[in-house]
């Protein structure tokens, strides 16, 4: 096949007109800032201890212990918002379960002492052991959220820098701006689904966006990657149509990718709530939405809002030439 052949070469497949969804994918991103409102309105933010400050109580046992009679424990002994998760040391091996009181007084000592008190009278047989306290301060988990912020705020900088870069040839910072527009998009979404289920936003949840950023702005990247070698490919073809074409090809790897990843937090899921690891369900549940956001904004958002900033630039340009 000769060169020009090869660049007037259209895919035998069937391409799907994803440039038309613009107003599915606006109803989409309007949908997941209410569920995110909602979800604020009707649970509330419950920050956890890392960023609230509070007390760590840490106990060792032996045998089996239930983590929800642990917390019937609990609600009978305090009044503060409390958490309870199971774990185990890393240095003996001996198991443990961990109170968490998210309050700006803490837990004082006569408090812990008869909470010690009453789990020891509750699990008499499991050798209960106080191991560890810990205040956390306020103003340390402020300082972590800032730095979470600013670390956020900075790769999306340097993800329109190098996008820009990359796909200079295909209007590269408008590329770059869509995709932190996807990102964006999916991190409500993640953060919608933590709000509506009552999860607490805890270091679980800053490990569920940074996964969601690195996902999501690679499978833009793959498809960015697929428009700009049709560019090459064919060089006459208008953007929508190198948008829709390249968008197609990409269309089931992104499936199933997507379908790969999102059953793996799937079986997680299923095992945690088994095994009683809800702490876990703060991080899979939320990934799982953001996951599956991921997908579709890589295919519908980045590139369609792409599709839609282009065509509102080549308008401006065409009016200013009037004008002239």
């Amino acid at each position: 096949m000769s060169k020009k052949n090869t660049q007037n070469t259209t895919p035998a497949v069937k391409v799907y007109n994803f440039c038309a969804k613009k107003k599915m994918i606006l109803t989409i991103a309007i949908a997941a800032i209410v569920a995110l409102l909602a979800g604020i309105i009707i649970r509330g933010v419950n920050f956890a201890i890392e960023f609230k400050g509070g007390t760590l109580l840490t106990y060792s046992y032996t045998g089996d212990v239930s983590i929800k009679d642990v917390e019937d424990v609990v609600k009978g002994q305090v009044n503060d918002k409390f958490t309870v998760r199971s774990g185990e040391d890393v240095n003996t091996g001996d198991k443990q379960f961990i109170v968490s009181f998210t309050s700006n007084d803490g837990f004082n000592v006569d408090k812990q002492a008869a909470l010690t008190n009453a789990l020891k009278t509750k699990f008499a047989s499991n050798d209960i052991k106080d191991a560890e306290s810990t205040d956390v301060a306020a103003s340390t988990g402020r300082e972590f959220f800032i730095k979470c912020l600013v670390a956020m705020l900075f790769a999306a900088i340097l993800i329109i820098i190098y996008i820009a870069v990359r796909f200079r040839k295909i209007g590269g910072w408008s590329a770059g701006l869509c995709s932190i527009f996807a990102l964006v998009h999916d991190i409500v979404i993640a953060l919608a689904t933590t709000f509506l289920f009552g999860f607490e936003f805890n270091s679980n949840t800053v490990a569920v966006i940074l996964t969601i950023l690195g996902y999501s702005i690679n499978n833009t990247i793959v498809i960015y990657d697929r428009i700009r070698e049709n560019r090459t490919l064919m060089p006459k073809a208008s953007q929508n149509e190198l948008i829709n074409i390249g968008c197609t090809q990409s269309l089931t790897r992104s499936i199933r990718t997507s379908i790969t990843t999102v059953f793996t937090m799937l079986v997680i899921t299923v095992v945690a709530l088994v095994q009683g690891y809800t702490s876990l369900l703060t991080f899979s549940v939320p990934l799982m939405a953001g996951l599956i956001s991921g997908t579709y904004s890589s295919l519908f958002v980045a590139p369609v809002t792409w599709s839609w900033w282009c065509a509102k630039s080549a308008k401006k340009k065409a009016d200013a030439k009037k004008k002239k």
